[in-house]
């Protein structure tokens, strides 16, 4: 895959040339391939920053280097709560810090040794870690978004509107600006599916699902559905939408054409905006709700 180097790439080949040529590629090769051409060049980036004390309790953090009294994201990984790791994200810390924001991309303890809540308990820890040390990098810890990509994505939603997880660890709950899900699964049936094993045995969804805890001060949301994903269901989107709704809160649900349940992330990378919208909608978000 030396053929999509990063002077190469902009020049030489098509969007949909690119779009055949990553697709062509072992989903491992097609990571590397996207880090290595979004390679955080001219960014302040620290890696495996101890958060917690377990061995995953670690965070990238990916800034800008003239970063002042910027925003601050932290984006969660998916993986159905089994797998996936922050490295596999590094796209995601380098397009939102070049877009200005100071962003750490976490990684977490994984199920079927760790099921909820711990994995919700380490995005809290991860939390606190990023407002606590955001103005080293030049983030207003005032300012904060949390952003998930599937599993990640009930990891992001959970942690904001169930107050129980911000309150111990501490985190006021008016520093969080925003949540972005995206293709995230907030109201489903665990007990039917291969993911029941990151769930408590006899865990009931009425007690777990993170659209059956939504708080009346919960902060805007954004939810954005990939229109091909065959993996989360749309339903889990429409139903947190309701509950968003029902609590007084403000939200909006997004339908990304031509999309599915992977390029709705890889999108996020800047060399890859030509699949669909993602980046632009999360943009477009934290702009809009940002201290200003």
């Amino acid at each position: 895959m030396r053929l999509l180097s990063r002077s190469v790439l902009p020049v030489a080949l098509s969007a949909t040339l690119t779009f055949l040529l990553l697709n062509s590629c072992s989903p491992e090769r097609l990571v590397n391939t996207v880090n290595a051409t979004n390679a955080p060049r001219g960014l302040t980036v620290v890696k495996d920053q101890r958060y917690g004390p377990d061995a995953r309790n670690v965070i990238d953090v990916y800034a800008p280097q003239d970063a002042r009294n910027a925003p601050v994201a932290l984006f969660i990984h998916g993986g159905s709560w089994t797998g996936g790791d922050k490295s596999d994200h590094a796209f995601v810390g380098d397009s939102l810090a070049r877009a200005g924001y100071v962003t750490g991309v976490m990684n977490y303890r994984l199920a079927p040794q760790n099921r909820y809540p711990a994995y919700v308990q380490d995005a809290a820890l991860a939390l606190k870690w990023l407002r606590d040390n955001a103005g080293k990098y030049g983030g207003n810890a005032q300012n904060v978004f949390v952003m998930g990509h599937s599993a990640g994505g009930f990891n992001a939603v959970e942690l904001v509107v169930n107050e129980r997880w911000l309150r111990e660890v501490n985190v006021p709950v008016s520093s969080v600006r925003g949540v972005i899900g995206v293709a995230g699964p907030y109201s489903y049936d665990f007990r039917q599916f291969p993911s029941k094993n990151a769930f408590p045995e006899g865990g009931l969804p009425e007690d777990i699902m993170p659209d059956r805890h939504v708080r009346k001060d919960a902060p805007p949301h954004l939810l954005l559905v990939a229109a091909n994903d065959t993996v989360v269901y749309p339903q889990n989107a429409l139903n947190m939408e309701a509950a968003l709704k029902k609590a007084g809160a403000s939200v909006e649900r997004k339908v990304l054409p031509r999309l599915n349940h992977v390029t709705i992330i890889g999108a996020v990378a800047r060399n890859l905006t030509f699949l669909g919208g993602t980046r632009a909608e999360v943009i477009r978000f934290i702009e809009a709700n940002r201290l200003k």
